[in-house]
């Protein structure tokens, strides 16, 4: 899958998933009002736009929040998904690529459909285990095929296709390949947008992301949330490893498969003229795996696939009845919305479908570049105004709103040249202007977050201040005065006490559930943060 890639996924997100888990470990402790599951019955708070409308007042913010969402889900994850996964089953077993969508749908609709959140997540977890195994067995057996990791370099920077297009270098492996810090200037992966414009994109993702969010609004309590977000840091060390070097690997032994640049080749190949280097996993798979671990292997990863899908349907049919819906239907019932959250997830996956060849032929035909070139057009507001919610008091409903606002416009302008002018095939002349080129898209992620950012002070500023009810989202205020709005309680020295008289006879009084953590667990995660942060600040020195 990674061609001109090399090292991009394990260099880009595995070093910058600590920080981001570590804000989403913050994030839980001072701002999110859902970690408990009381908080369902209690604050009522179930997605990140309700708890950003509830922090700002007023409901355009969250409105616009959920939209934007659901829009992110078609471009960069239930269309991404629908395509690889139905990609990987045409290159194992040489289906039609609409014809394994389908199919993939289908299997994944009907238990998702059928089990909700709890299905997904259990399912999640079993699936996680059966895709390491998997992963293990192949990387080993394809480090034996090129003789161990001491000659991965050498194999891969001769990797050169047999047919190439005559007074070009787009056939040439990467010089840089094995290194994390290129040109900050005209590299693929200039290291100061991949430093801090991935930290920006990864905080949107794994601190605001309604995927990620809802998974950490089921924990039985903060302590269950953290070590969760640590327990997924621990994992996401292992793509580098399993996913990566494996992909270079492939490229190295397929490299007119792989790293075919040739148009009609490439055509042949995969069907998509930008490039062929989406297939070198399913290749690596199909060549090298016995025909048993080959049937595991595309279990696998055909069930990594569904898995992401089932959450995002999950996740997706969530935030359009919470916060779209029940706006307008606030006396709708448990069956109605259920039934249009179903709707809703039908109508995205045939939006999704539908966008598949656009996204078949962007970014030249390098899916992980289109995802983090499509975030970074519309995610780094959210970031901005999310962590500026947090930690600047001062921060009103305006300047959120029109930060919000500019952002979009700035956003989007870019997006729509990025797909007006999409990168040229190899030895093709670039008609893009030059701002385009010489812009990109994570110093684009950049330059966006602190655009809002700015929008949001100077807005701030000149409007008046919020209310402290705003400022004050924190669980305790929350539970209180939810508990003591609904009389299931009474205030008794600042705190809550179960409200006599209320229950049936017999029934035990309401428990009013605390915040705090047990010390041991507490100290458990924090010293596994500080453990994570460390490795991974090693391996960021290392590939430097």
């Amino acid at each position: 899958m990674y061609h001109r890639l090399s090292l991009f996924l394990s260099h880009t997100d595995t070093p910058h998933v600590l920080l981001s888990q570590f804000c989403l470990l913050i994030c839980l402790v001072r701002a999110i009002p859902s970690a408990l599951p009381v908080s369902l019955s209690l604050s009522k708070i179930v997605t990140m736009p309700e708890y950003l409308g509830r922090r700002f007042g007023g409901e355009r913010i969250r409105m616009y929040l959920s939209a934007l969402s659901l829009m992110l889900s078609v471009f960069t994850k239930i269309s991404t998904d629908l395509y690889s996964g139905a990609l990987f089953v045409q290159v194992c077993l040489g289906w039609n690529l609409y014809l394994s969508t389908v199919l993939m749908l289908v299997v994944t609709a009907l238990y998702t459909i059928a089990g909700g959140l709890a299905a997904v997540i259990y399912t999640d977890t079993l699936q996680t285990f059966v895709m390491i195994i998997g992963a293990i067995i192949l990387t080993i057996t394809a480090f034996n095929k090129i003789g161990g990791y001491s000659n991965l370099e050498s194999v891969y920077l001769k990797a050169v296709p047999s047919k190439i297009i005559p007074n070009t270098t787009c056939h040439l492996p990467r010089s840089d390949a094995m290194h994390l810090f290129r040109d900050p200037v005209h590299g693929d992966l200039p290291w100061p947008g991949m430093t801090v414009g991935l930290t920006i994109l990864a905080t949107w993702y794994w601190c605001t992301d309604q995927v990620i969010v809802q998974r950490s609004l089921s924990a039985k309590n903060l302590s269950h949330a953290k070590g969760a977000s640590i327990f997924a840091s621990y994992l996401k060390m292992l793509p580098m490893i399993f996913i990566i070097l494996p992909g270079m690997i492939s490229r190295a032994l397929y490299p007119d498969i792989v790293a075919c640049v040739d148009p009609e080749e490439c055509l042949k190949v995969c069907g998509a003229e930008v490039g062929c280097s989406n297939i070198a996993f399913p290749k690596l798979v199909i060549e090298l795996m016995p025909s048993g671990l080959r049937g595991l292997m595309i279990a696998v990863m055909m069930a990594a696939l569904m898995s992401s899908l089932t959450s995002i349907f999950n996740s997706s049919s969530t935030l359009f009845t919470m916060d779209i819906w029940k706006k307008y239907r606030r006396g709708a019932s448990e069956k109605e919305l259920l039934l249009v959250g179903r709707i809703v997830t039908v109508i995205l996956v045939v939006i999704s479908v539908v966008w598949i060849p656009i996204l078949q032929s962007a970014n030249s035909g390098q899916l992980y570049v289109y995802i983090q070139s499509v975030t970074s057009y519309l995610a780094p507001p959210v970031t901005a105004i999310f962590v500026m919610a947090i930690f600047w008091k001062r921060t009103n409903e305006a300047g959120a709103f029109w930060g919000l606002m500019v952002g979009l416009v700035v956003g989007l302008t870019r997006m729509i040249l990025e797909f007006a002018f999409p990168p040229p095939r190899c030895g093709v002349f670039d008609p893009a202007p030059s701002v385009l080129r010489s812009v990109h898209y994570l110093h684009f992620a950049i330059i966006l977050c602190g655009l809002t950012a700015i929008v949001v002070v100077v807005i701030s500023l000149l409007t008046p201040p919020p209310t402290d009810e705003q400022v004050n989202v924190s669980l305790e205020k929350l539970f209180r005065c939810e508990a003591v709005r609904r009389g299931k309680c009474v205030r008794t020295a600042g705190f809550c006490s179960p409200r006599p008289g209320r229950s049936a006879p017999g029934t035990p009084p309401p428990i009013i559930p605390s915040i705090r953590e047990d010390p041991f667990w507490s100290r458990f995660c924090c010293a596994n943060a500080i453990i994570l942060i460390c490795v991974n600040i090693f391996l960021y020195a290392y590939y430097a």
